[in-house]
């Protein structure tokens, strides 16, 4: 198989057989970290594909900013005519 990172530095997919990929698998995430998508195939069919584990954003905390936002009362008022017919933003 030789030097993996040297054959798809320049490609995003890389394709091994499973013979392949077992003698070079820590070489083979390590592409997968450097955002290389590499398939294995096994009887010439593609049947894994190795993908990076990806951290899910934090989760939002309702109320995690109550008192630092500031809307003034007329938020929600109309708008007066000579706004909407003024013609220019």
């Amino acid at each position: 198989m030789g030097h993996v990172s040297e054959m798809v530095e320049s490609m995003s997919t890389k394709i091994v057989t499973v013979q392949e990929a077992e003698g070079h698998l820590l070489e083979l995430i390590g592409l997968v970290e450097k955002g290389v998508e590499v398939v294995i195939t096994y009887d010439d069919q593609p049947k894994v594909k190795l993908v990076p584990i990806v951290e899910p954003p934090p989760k939002r905390v309702f109320g995690q900013h109550r008192g630092q936002l500031w809307m003034s009362p007329d938020f929600d008022d109309a708008l007066p005519d000579d706004f909407w017919l003024s013609g220019s933003p």
